[in-house]
């Protein structure tokens, strides 16, 4: 008995898990899953961070206090930070792979065949994820660490004691140049996820013929009601619509 194989069965259950990881890293189905996965962890923050930036409509005691909360949290924050900055990453490489395992095993005759059946977002997943990223890069060099404008610096506390993040977000946007980039930087992540919601149902097995397409519509629309909402604060500040505090 002691010489005979052993059978797949056992191998299978000696398995470690860190070849399990690898393998599963290196399926296409792995791959889409982490895709699919980070990308509904950056929605959800997409999403809150959209709701907290809608308070400057509110006034600068409501942002402010916000904005405080957050700065509250401390050593928490940071760890938010670093799990958003690692789904980023994840998300960008994984997208990447999947890019470059779609093309290999796409002919050409057939790629150009179907290339006009192939959204714009579809073909630029890509590009536009690049694009956003470096937005991204920007928007926090330009907010969170307050670079790029001279009067950010100048701007002195409320009355109760907060950073004025109210006049600084005012500040910031009634730079035309800045506020072109921001609405160009949300369209890119506009189309980014027209794509990657039907895309993420697609992942998870759902490829009903009556329900994928709802799906997708319902992904398109909530797309663009995030654009309306982040675009509205540049536009507003433009307008003369919202005015620094300070």
């Amino acid at each position: 008995m002691n010489g005979e194989p052993k059978s797949a069965a056992a191998a299978t259950v000696r398995v470690k898990p860190h070849g399990f990881i690898f393998q599963f890293c290196h399926s296409s189905v792995g791959r889409k899953l982490i895709v699919a996965v980070t990308g509904v962890i950056l929605i959800l923050f997409v999403v809150g961070h959209l709701l907290g930036n809608l308070q400057i409509f509110i006034g600068p005691e409501w942002i402010n206090a916000y904005a405080q909360h957050l700065r509250d949290l401390g050593p928490i924050l940071w760890m938010i930070r670093i799990f958003l900055l690692v789904s980023v990453i994840l998300h960008i490489y994984f997208t990447i792979l999947l890019a470059i395992e779609n093309r290999r095993a796409r002919p050409e005759a057939y790629r150009d065949r179907n290339y006009v059946k192939a959204s714009w977002a579809s073909r630029h997943m890509v590009v536009s994820g690049l694009v956003v990223l470096a937005f991204v890069i920007f928007h926090l060099l330009h907010f969170t660490a307050r670079k790029f404008n001279s009067q950010f610096p100048l701007l002195k506390l409320d009355t109760l004691n907060r950073y004025d993040v109210y006049s600084m977000m005012v500040y910031g946007f009634q730079n035309v140049y800045v506020s072109i980039f921001y609405i160009v930087g949300l369209f890119l992540l506009t189309l980014h996820l027209t794509h990657g919601s039907s895309s993420f149902f697609q992942s998870l097995g759902f490829n009903n013929q009556r329900l994928t397409p709802k799906l997708a519509i319902g992904g398109r629309i909530f797309a663009w009601l995030i654009f309306i909402g982040y675009v509205s604060i540049p536009t507003a500040v433009l307008l003369g619509f919202i005015k620094p505090a300070q």
